[in-house]
C-alpha cells in the first residue's frame, strides 16, 4: 500500500509513551506465523544470493534470527551483519559495516541484499547510498527515512541537538544523493517506536512502500513482513509485479 510521501515535517513527531502498550501485541506473532505458514511456503525461492540482515537499536543478531532462518528455508544465503549489538554510533557503525560488507561481497562474488530493521535499516540505507556497488536490493523494516531519531521513541535519549544534526545530514543526503538501489520500505501505522510517516521516502529513485499490520517490536516475527521480504528479494523473474 503506497502512502502520500509529502507529509509536512511539522506533522511528524516522536510516538507517545502511551502507544508502547500496543507493542505487547508482539506476544501473538508466533501464532500468526503458524496460521500463515501456507502462504509463507508459497513465496518465491531465492537462488543462493547473499542476504545480510542488520538489527535495530540496542539489539543484536539474535533479534533477526527467525527471519534469517525463514530466508534460508527459501533458498537465500542469509547471514547476520557480523558486528554484534547495534549501538548509537551510527556514523562509525556505517563505516565498519561497509568494510565488513565489502569483504563478504568479494568472497560471495556478487552484490548482497540488505535487510535492516529500524536503526538497522538506516545503516542499510546509508551503505546502499555510499556503496551501491555492494548492494543489489534493499529492504527496510520500520525504518525512519528522514529526520534521523527525531521522530522516534529514542529522540529524548539522543537529545535535541544531536537529533537536529543527524536529521540535517540525513535529509541533505536524501535530497542531493537519493537512494538508487531498488528498495522496499515496510512500515506499520501501529508503530509506537517510529512515526510511520517518517518511513516514507519521497526522494528514492526506485522504492516501494508496503504497509503491514504489526507493532514495531513485532515486525521481525510478522508473517506478512516475511512474505514481503521474500518477494522483494526473489530473483527478478519471480518477483511480484
Amino acid at each position: 500500500m503506497r502512502s502520500d510521501p509529502h507529509t509536512p515535517e511539522t506533522e511528524l513527531a516522536p510516538p507517545g509513551r502511551s502507544g508502547l502498550v500496543r507493542e505487547w501485541t508482539t506476544l501473538g506473532q508466533p501464532l500468526r506465523l503458524v496460521s500463515r505458514s501456507r502462504r509463507l511456503r508459497r513465496t518465491p525461492r531465492g537462488d543462493g544470493q547473499l542476504v545480510v540482515d542488520i538489527p535495530g537499536w540496542l539489539t543484536g543478531p539474535e533479534s533477526m534470527a527467525p527471519l534469517r532462518w525463514y530466508l534460508r528455508s527459501r533458498g537465500h544465503r542469509a547471514v547476520p551483519w557480523g558486528l554484534g549489538r547495534n549501538g548509537s554510533n551510527v556514523e562509525g557503525t556505517i563505516e565498519h559495516f561497509e568494510f565488513e560488507l565489502e569483504r563478504r561481497v568479494a568472497d560471495h562474488g556478487r552484490p548482497a541484499h540488505l535487510v535492516g530493521w529500524s536503526l538497522g535499516g538506516v545503516i542499510a540505507r546509508e551503505t546502499a547510498r555510499n556503496r551501491p556497488d555492494l548492494v543489489d536490493r534493499l529492504v527496510t523494516i520500520g525504518t525512519p527515512a528522514r529526520g534521523g531519531p527525531s521522530y522516534t521513541a529514542g529522540a529524548a535519549r539522543f537529545g535535541p541537538d544531536e537529533c537536529a544534526r543527524i536529521a540535517r545530514m540525513q535529509d541533505e543526503a536524501n535530497r542531493t544523493n537519493p537512494l538508487m538501489r531498488p528498495t522496499t520500505a515496510v512500515y506499520t501505522k501501529a508503530d509506537a517506536v517510529v512515526d510511520w510517516r517518517a518511513c516514507i521516502d519521497p526522494w528514492a529513485l526506485d522504492i516501494s512502500h508496503v504497509e503491514v499490520r504489526s507493532s514495531h517490536f513485532g515486525l521481525g516475527l510478522d508473517p506478512d513482513v516475511w512474505a514481503v521480504v521474500a518477494e522483494a528479494l526473489a530473483p527478478g523473474d519471480r518477483r511480484s509485479p
